[in-house]
C-alpha cells in the first residue's frame, strides 16, 4: 500500500486544460486556460507545483501534506476545509484520474453557509488527446449502479470498504433515489429543473445536484450549516456505463470525519 506521498506523486507531470466556473444556479460563468505542472525535486522528496492561469502564474513548493487532503492509491484526493466554522469561507476540491485524464471540482461556500460558486477544471497530459464529452443529463444515470466504495480517514485508522446499490429512476417528473450500503437504505425523490436536481423534500436539510459538463455532477447542500451533518461529492460518469463518486462526510459539529471513493458500473 502506497504512502500518502507516493499517492501525491501519481499526480505527476504537466496537465493541460481549462478552469470553468459555474455560478451556484450552474450557469456558466468563465472559462480559462490552464497549465498545472507537478514537478518532483529532491529524489521526490518536495513538489514543485507550478500554476497558470490565463497570463498568470503561482508556484508552489512543499515537502510535506496537510491535515486537509487525503489521497485514494491511484493519486485521487480531495482537500478543503477540516471544520466548518462562523462567518468563514467553506469548501473543497475533488480530484479524478483516468489514464490521460484529470478532472477536478472545486465547491466553494461564502460566510453565510452559502453556495458561492463551482469550478470545474478539465485536464489532460499534455501532448494527448483531450476526451470530450457531452453535459451530464438525467437519462445518463438513470437504471441500477452496483459499486464498490473505500472509506479513509482524516484520524489515520484502517480504510474500511464496502459494496453499494444505486437506484436512479423517474416517477410522475420526479427522480427516485434508493441507496443500498451495507444494512442501510436511503430512499428519496427530487425535482428536476434543468441541469438541477432538487431533493426537497425536508425544507430545513435541502440539497441539489448540478449536472455539469463533461459527465460531471455536484451534490452538494444548498446551505452548510452547524448541528446538521452533510456531505459534499462530487461524479464523474467516464464511461456511459461508468461512474465515480467521491463523498467528503461532515459531523454535526462540521468535523471532517471521512473521504469515500465508490467505482460503480450499471447493470
Amino acid at each position: 500500500m502506497r504512502s500518502q506521498w507516493e499517492r501525491l506523486l501519481q499526480n505527476i507531470g504537466v496537465w493541460s486544460g481549462s478552469f470553468t466556473r459555474f455560478s451556484p444556479q450552474g450557469e456558466l460563468v468563465n472559462d480559462t486556460n490552464s497549465i498545472v505542472s507537478l514537478e518532483g525535486l529532491n529524489n521526490n522528496q518536495t513538489i514543485r507545483q507550478i500554476i497558470r492561469l490565463g497570463e498568470d502564474e503561482k508556484v508552489l513548493e512543499y515537502s510535506s501534506l496537510g491535515r486537509s487532503v487525503l489521497f485514494f492509491e491511484n493519486g485521487e484526493f480531495s482537500q478543503g476545509s477540516i471544520q466548518l466554522a462562523p462567518y468563514s469561507e467553506f469548501g473543497a476540491e475533488f480530484g479524478f484520474i483516468q489514464q490521460n485524464q484529470r478532472l477536478r471540482l472545486v465547491q466553494i461556500f461564502d460566510k453565510n453557509g452559502d453556495l458561492d460558486q463551482i469550478t470545474l477544471i478539465r485536464e489532460h497530459f499534455a501532448g494527448t488527446e483531450a476526451a470530450q464529452r457531452t453535459p451530464l443529463m438525467i437519462d445518463d444515470l438513470l437504471g441500477e449502479w452496483h459499486g464498490e466504495a473505500v472509506t479513509i480517514y482524516p484520524d489515520w485508522r484502517s480504510p474500511e470498504t464496502f459494496s453499494s446499490t444505486l437506484q436512479l429512476g423517474l416517477d410522475a417528473g420526479r427522480l427516485i433515489q434508493s441507496l443500498t450500503f451495507g444494512d442501510r437504505t436511503i430512499t428519496s425523490t427530487a425535482t428536476i429543473k434543468g441541469s438541477i436536481i432538487d431533493f426537497d423534500e425536508n425544507p430545513r436539510h435541502q440539497v441539489q445536484v448540478l449536472l455539469l459538463p463533461n459527465g460531471v455532477s455536484a451534490n452538494l447542500p444548498v446551505k452548510v450549516q452547524l448541528r446538521q451533518s452533510f456531505i459534499l461529492e462530487a461524479g464523474w460518469l467516464i464511461e456511459p456505463n461508468l461512474r465515480q463518486r467521491m463523498i467528503r462526510s461532515y459531523s454535526d459539529r462540521g468535523e471532517w470525519v471521512s473521504l469515500t471513493l465508490v467505482t460503480e458500473k450499471r447493470v
